[in-house]
């Protein structure tokens, strides 16, 4: 992928394309732990407010994916960077549950229609399986986050994940395999969610068959 300046149905188009030839990898999972997330294509709105991002504006709107920072009020993993999602309800599909939670977390109501493709399922220290679900929520979108929640929702310029020093790996103690995170400005994201940009990266943006499963998480997200 070239320079990610337009926000249009080239951009979908290649997207949708891509994501019909990736061979996607499913995850052995119960109901009780089955977990849907939404990563949803939009622009950047009116700017994009982290630390180190360049001052993007309505005039020059750029393709970006949502990201929240969870609530505190959450017993779990509180705080951390998110995409929009939660545990699959009875009965429902992934899909489902992901344009559900989309609506329930930054009040985004989207249809089947939008729905581009998936990635792969990725497993999660805290024991779930999370089965990310690539959403084209178009320009202009309007976001109300849900206060008990998500703290904060971000749009993350696309060109953010496409920088040379992504992805960041560590070595973590007593694991042959690296942490992976994703940079954003002067901050970065940890897996799980970072696996996921960076497979969204590889994927949908550079067109290469690239798995994030073997990837390991901080400590923190384990719990």
């Amino acid at each position: 992928m070239n320079a990610t300046d337009q926000l249009n149905d080239a951009l979908r188009e290649q997207i949708q394309a891509r994501l019909s030839r990736f061979p996607v990898r499913r995850a052995e999972v119960d109901d009780a732990h089955h977990a849907a997330v939404a990563i949803t294509v939009t622009d950047t709105g009116f700017g994009a407010d982290l630390p180190g991002l360049p001052a993007y504006t309505a005039w020059h709107p750029a393709p970006a994916l949502i990201l929240t920072r969870r609530s505190e009020r959450l017993r779990n993993h509180a705080g951390q960077w998110a995409f929009p999602g939660g545990r699959l309800d009875p009965g429902e599909t992934p899909v489902e549950t992901a344009l559900r939670e989309m609506e329930e977390e930054v009040g985004v109501r989207l249809g089947t229609e939008v729905v581009l493709g998936q990635l792969d399922d990725f497993v999660t220290r805290s024991g779930f399986v999370m089965t990310p679900i690539v959403v084209w929520g178009g320009g202009g979108l309007r976001t109300t986050p849900n206060p008990d929640e998500v703290a904060s929702v971000h749009r993350i310029p696309l060109t953010e994940f496409l920088r040379p020093d992504a992805p960041m790996l560590s070595e973590m103690p007593g694991s042959e395999h690296p942490v992976l995170r994703m940079p954003v400005g002067t901050d970065h994201i940890a897996a799980p969610t970072a696996a996921l940009i960076y497979q969204f990266r590889e994927v949908c943006l550079l067109d290469r068959e690239t798995r994030v499963a073997h990837y390991e998480q901080p400590s923190f997200a384990w719990r």
